[in-house]
């Protein structure tokens, strides 16, 4: 997933970049990147990890997607568009940026096979963006915080075929991602560890009721 550059050479990743006239950005640890989702600029996650985090009116953080290398976000990627949402650097990043309208604005580039690739490459990431959030939306649904810590569970195991699950994220941003209170999710957590449904150490969760 993600791979932007897929059944792309080098060669033609230089020229696709300057076809598309591309430019690199730097970004420090704690930095807002793209303060919003800006309309129209795909950014790809060349180095580092970032988080696209919503903050509600109350102050409440939900965190919407992991960025981490190799990740395409953006306003047409990512289907957010409003003004709660920021792109958090959780370490240095560097990112290269495209004008989604220099995608699309000229048809003559679609003679390149390397450009029909990168477009198809794109829609593959698109479908798979797509998916990941129908995921979010049957964990964010669950009435529960075990029904939506088992939900997790159950679609990470699925999706990387193993029982034994390591967060991609702190206990701290896992509540934000489940957009339930930490206190409370590790209270649960602890529950489904003393009835036997699960061992933790650390990050790593193994299931032990699949």
């Amino acid at each position: 997933m993600r791979k932007l550059f897929s059944r792309i050479s080098s060669l033609e990743q230089k020229k696709l970049m300057k076809l598309l006239e591309t430019s690199i950005l730097y970004y420090k640890k704690d930095s807002t990147i793209f303060s919003t989702l800006q309309t129209n600029m795909i950014g790809i996650m060349l180095e580092g990890h970032a988080q696209i985090i919503r903050t509600d009116y109350n102050g409440n953080k939900t965190i919407i997607e992991e960025l981490k290398e190799e990740a395409v976000f953006g306003s047409f990627i990512s289907g957010l568009t409003s003004n709660e949402c920021d792109v958090i650097a959780k370490e240095d990043c560097k990112i290269l940026v495209i004008d989604y309208d220099r995608i699309i604005e000229d048809e003559k580039n679609n003679h390149f096979s390397y450009y029909v690739q990168f477009i198809k490459n794109l829609l593959e990431i698109t479908t798979d963006i797509i998916d990941d959030k129908n995921n979010r939306i049957e964990i964010l649904t669950k009435k529960s915080i075990r029904d939506k810590l088992l939900e997790y569970f159950n679609i990470y195991s699925r999706k990387h075929g193993t029982h034994i699950i390591y967060l991609p994220f702190s206990y701290t941003d896992f509540s934000y991602y489940l957009a339930v209170d930490r206190s409370a999710m590790s209270r649960e957590l602890k529950n489904l560890r003393d009835e036997g449904f699960i061992e933790t150490k650390g990050k790593r969760i193994t299931l032990l009721y699949r």
